[in-house]
């Protein structure tokens, strides 16, 4: 029984001593001296100028919520779209209630003015 497992713990195996060795072949050939320009931060080929980190306004990550929920709702399309026939009318008055409510929730954003980009 045990036997079954155990290509799964040599892949694991493997995929550690890989990991390894290129650690230890970084450390042994790669460059070692540290100089002023090699501490310079560096972005898109440009020096950036100002503070590291903003503060991103709410409505980005309002934005990248609303896309996650809507992707979510995809995801749940494809399985019902292939047992569609096995489901029938139920699954389909089902998959209209779940559509319904994300439309819903869309428009509500859409009026709310959530997917307006300044």
């Amino acid at each position: 029984m045990l036997l079954e497992y155990a290509a799964i713990a040599a892949f694991i195996f493997v995929t550690i001593l890989v990991g390894f060795i290129a650690i230890i072949l970084g450390m042994l050939f790669g460059p070692k001296k540290s100089t002023d320009v090699k501490a310079m931060p560096y972005e898109s080929g440009m020096n950036p100028i100002g503070p590291g980190t903003r503060r991103m306004p709410v409505r980005f990550y309002l934005i990248a919520v609303l896309f996650i929920l809507f992707d979510i709702e995809t995801v749940f399309l494809l399985p019902w779209a292939i047992v569609f026939r096995k489901l029938g009318v139920f699954g389909l008055v089902e998959m209209a209630v779940f559509i319904a409510i994300l439309l819903v929730g869309y428009i509500y954003a859409w009026k709310k003015g959530a997917l307006e980009w300044d």
